[in-house]
């Protein structure tokens, strides 16, 4: 049962009930961070941190928090993770961690992370609730990855700050711009729900 329960949580999380698939949450990243591939690893490792142990803390505590303050413990555990990634950076990573600035601090409003604690974690064990947290992290975060590729790609001609398109190509300036995350966001929520809207229409003929 738990083997048939993990292998359900990797096929919603990563498929078609992805969370920036099926209800387009937590794109605040996608504007802020992805004009950059390394930004956009670091970010990951950091969301994929904080969702995983937010929602083990919250499972291991669900049977002790008061309904009536629940959201504020949780919001409360997740800052506490967010905090732990922010100081982790700064020692270690201060040029990348300036270059990401206050949007580190802004995992905590990530929807994303407070749905899962509360969709999952409080009413499922700590082990399923961290396996739940990790893997819908990691599925928010290969979207933000591939967003990031392109956008670095077309827009500054480089892959993680290397030159890779000579000079015969001109980069696309909207790309390292807001409008440039809105439009690859869109144009792969578009050719993923085209794949799966293929797929179901095959499986019912």
């Amino acid at each position: 049962m738990e083997i048939f329960k993990i292998k359900r949580i990797f096929s919603d999380d990563l498929g078609k009930n992805n969370p920036v698939f099926a209800q387009v949450l937590g794109i605040c990243s996608t504007l802020a961070v992805t004009n950059a591939l390394k930004n956009t690893v670091v970010m990951s490792v950091g969301l994929i941190f904080v969702t995983g142990l937010s929602s083990l803390t919250v499972s291991l505590m669900r049977e002790y928090i008061p309904s009536r303050i629940r959201m504020m413990v949780e919001t409360l555990i997740i800052a506490s993770y967010v905090i732990i990634v922010d100081i982790v950076l700064k020692a270690y990573l201060p040029d990348i961690s300036r270059q990401l600035g206050p949007y580190v601090g802004l995992i905590i409003t990530n929807c994303i992370i407070m749905g899962r604690a509360e969709a999952f974690a409080l009413s499922n064990p700590p082990g399923l609730s961290f396996v739940d947290g990790a893997v819908s992290g990691i599925g928010y975060s290969y979207v933000l990855l591939i967003i990031a590729f392109f956008r670095e790609l077309l827009g500054s001609g480089s892959i993680w700050g290397i030159k890779v398109l000579g000079s015969w190509w001109t980069n696309w300036s909207i790309m390292v711009m807001a409008p440039g995350a809105f439009f690859m966001l869109a144009l792969f929520i578009w050719i993923v729900k085209g794949s799966f809207s293929e797929e179901e229409g095959g499986k019912k003929k």
